[in-house]
């Protein structure tokens, strides 16, 4: 089974604890995020990588669109799945 870590507006520091508390309880872990908060993911990913487990790999990273809104209002949301697998 697989944990999934939804990337929004707070600050990064907030989704690392996320994503190292997650990774604790299962060794996979999906990082996704929409729209302007896909840099933030990227950044929380990095950060875990570097300062709190050298050992979590990328396993796969996925790019996609979804169509937010309706009638007039339709349009495009770039989205990120970042999988994460921590080696024991």
């Amino acid at each position: 089974m697989t944990e999934n870590v939804y990337i929004g507006s707070k600050p990064v520091i907030n989704y690392v604890t996320a994503l190292v508390t997650a990774l604790q309880r299962e060794p996979k872990v999906h990082v996704m995020a929409r729209g302007r908060a896909i840099s933030s993911a990227v950044d929380v990913v990095e950060v875990c990588r570097r300062s709190f487990l050298k050992d979590l790999q990328i396993e796969d990273i996925l790019i996609g669109t979804e169509q937010m809104g309706d009638g007039d209002d339709l349009r495009n949301v770039s989205t990120i799945q970042i999988v994460l697998n921590k080696n024991a």
